[in-house]
């Protein structure tokens, strides 16, 4: 069985908090784009492979089960894996949880598409991309 990856860490600061003192809904999605990339790099899907070959990742579907606040001060770990491959998408989910005591914050769901950024359509999956991506899938309950 495969176990999801470490994709991020870091910690809320007051200014990512709203009003009631919490974090805002923003800077979940930004901790959880930060872990995108992250899984995406461990993939082969790296920042040079992107720039090199004129390809990208296009985010075309995410849901977001948030489950407990977070505050300022509260350190940040996300763990990320790969729900499904297929020829040019992969559906993939991170759970954020308070690095303190493992509380599950929020979860997301997202698939993105791999794109010919000269083109600007939809590409394949380099064959290795997506064969290091199914050897990652984790077999993984969504909380909704």
């Amino acid at each position: 069985m495969n176990e999801p990856l470490d994709t991020y860490r870091g910690v809320v600061y007051p200014w990512h908090c709203d009003h009631m003192g919490h974090m805002n809904v923003m800077w979940y999605v930004g901790k959880f784009d930060e872990a995108t990339w992250n899984i995406f790099s461990h993939l082969g899907l790296t920042p040079s492979f992107l720039r090199d070959e004129a390809r990208g990742m296009a985010a075309v579907e995410q849901r977001i089960a948030y489950l407990s606040e977070l505050h300022a001060g509260d350190t940040v770990a996300i763990r990320s894996g790969v729900v499904a491959v297929s020829a040019k998408t992969i559906r993939f989910f991170h759970e954020m949880r308070k690095a303190e005591n493992d509380a599950l914050a929020a979860v997301t769901l997202l698939t993105g598409v791999h794109i010919d950024t000269v083109a600007r359509k939809s590409a394949p999956l380099p064959a290795q991309v997506a064969a290091h991506a199914q050897q990652h899938i984790v077999d993984y309950q969504l909380p909704w």
